[in-house]
């Protein structure tokens, strides 16, 4: 998994609440197991109309193709509990989604990705959304260590973040990384095992 420690992108505005993950990522896009080629259904039916053909939409726009972050409303991942929800905002390119709230499993899910998922007080959102909506100059800087957001005024926003959670996207670790630190320890309980219990 990449690390997140900071990052200065443009901000896209998304103001749409209960965005669930049947919107972040349709049931028809969810036969693969690769984390790649999901963007293609990311937003979907948001990006289509009922032909497929593209409509307008705020990461199809010149200012926010290269987005990184992603401000959007309340409530954001709800519904079921699919991984191709984070995976296809990666595949975009989006390592930070901020928002009132977030979906209980959905935040889990990000963080298990590599995406920072910030919840914030809605007037502080409301601030960010009206900055995201300047297009190319709507840039936000994300710093994860000092946990601080920096809007395109220079303003700064403190966010909360769990302290295991930080750990672990400052260094990268996704569930089998974490379990990787404790390799030593293991190499030393399947020796001892094999040496004692060598019928297992």
């Amino acid at each position: 998994m990449d690390k997140f420690t900071s990052l200065t992108s443009v901000a896209a505005p998304l103001p749409l609440v209960n965005i669930d993950t049947d919107m972040i990522i349709p049931k028809q896009f969810l036969k693969t197991v690769k984390r790649t080629g999901l963007k293609a259904g990311l937003f979907y039916e948001l990006r289509t109309d009922e032909e497929g053909n593209p409509v307008d939409f705020v990461l199809d726009e010149p200012a926010y193709k290269e987005a990184q972050i992603l401000v959007t409303g309340d409530n954001f991942g709800c519904g079921s509990s699919r991984e191709h929800a984070p995976w296809a905002l990666l595949d975009q390119g989006i390592r930070c989604v901020i928002a009132p709230s977030f979906a209980d499993i959905f935040y889990n899910n990000c963080f298990k990705n590599g995406i920072l998922p910030i919840a914030l007080p809605q007037e502080d959102v409301d601030k960010l959304m009206d900055d995201a909506k300047r297009g190319a100059n709507a840039v936000v800087s994300v710093d994860l260590e000092t946990q601080e957001i920096k809007g395109p005024d220079g303003g700064t926003l403190t966010f909360e973040v769990d302290a295991h959670r930080k750990h672990c996207l400052l260094n990268g670790l996704d569930d089998i990384g974490l379990t990787f630190e404790k390799s030593a320890h293991i190499d030393t309980f399947e020796n001892k095992r094999k040496a004692t219990q060598p019928w297992l």
